[in-house]
């Protein structure tokens, strides 16, 4: 099944070899998504909530970008560096997910480098 790239404007450089999202048989696929800005900077050092909402902020994007909104999301798997920090991801979370929030899990982990805090890679569904 061929897929399409996603790359909205304003994405920061990849750390890897990956694109932002794919596109493929009516699913969008946003990869796991960090606080980085558009120059490769870190957002929202040592705080978990500015983390959390540029997090999901540059999902949303994503997703616009493939033809959708937030209410097409299925599925969230959200990382940790620290669970002390779950209430705070959970607070900013809700504003995004306010009905019928989408399945997901909640993980504690190491991240990719220490500055980061939250990470969260996305499916969403917006049909053929």
């Amino acid at each position: 099944m061929p897929f399409e790239a996603i790359i909205p404007p304003g994405s920061p450089p990849p750390l890897a070899p990956y694109s932002p999202g794919t596109k493929a048989g009516g699913f969008i696929y946003v990869s796991g998504t960090l606080a980085i800005g558009p120059k490769g900077e870190t957002v929202g050092a040592g705080d978990a909530t500015a983390q959390t909402r540029f997090v999901l902020e540059s999902i949303k994007s994503v997703i616009e970008a493939g033809g959708g909104t937030m209410k097409d999301v299925v599925f969230n798997q959200i990382f940790l560096k620290d669970l002390s920090d779950y209430a705070a991801m959970n607070a900013v979370y809700k504003e995004y997910f306010p009905e019928t929030p989408p399945a997901r899990y909640c993980i504690q982990t190491p991240l990719v480098r220490p500055e980061f805090l939250v990470e969260i890679a996305t499916t969403a569904y917006v049909g053929t």
